[in-house]
């Protein structure tokens, strides 16, 4: 034994006790899911309607599940969607508009 040890007595307080309620079941995050489906189907059929050619419709409706896929990994996902959903929808926009042109620019060199 080591003789520079020394044991210092244990002294434990009254016992304390705590009871732990658990958060709500499922039905909060199931009134949830139900407005946030709302929510991105208005958004989507405003979205959709707006679209000036139905070959729009697939890219838009993949970027509105992008962004609902992106906004339930946040803590309050029906404040985030909308602006992931506009994001989404002017990338898919962008990116439909490009594919667009190439396809037209490789039509024409096809042509030639």
């Amino acid at each position: 034994m080591n003789k520079n040890e020394i044991r210092v007595p244990a002294r434990f307080g009254p016992e304390t006790r705590f009871e732990v309620r658990p958060a709500p079941p499922a039905p909060f995050r199931a009134t949830q899911e139900t407005e946030f489906e709302r929510l991105k189907s208005r958004l989507l059929a405003r979205q959709l309607a707006e679209a000036p050619t139905p070959e729009l419709n697939p890219p838009l409706r993949r970027a509105a599940n992008d962004a609902a896929a992106l906004a339930w990994a946040t803590l309050y996902p029906l404040l985030v969607f909308p602006v992931l959903f506009e994001e989404k929808t002017q990338v898919a926009l962008r990116q439909a508009e490009r594919q667009a042109r190439i396809f037209e620019s490789s039509r024409e060199l096809l042509a030639v």
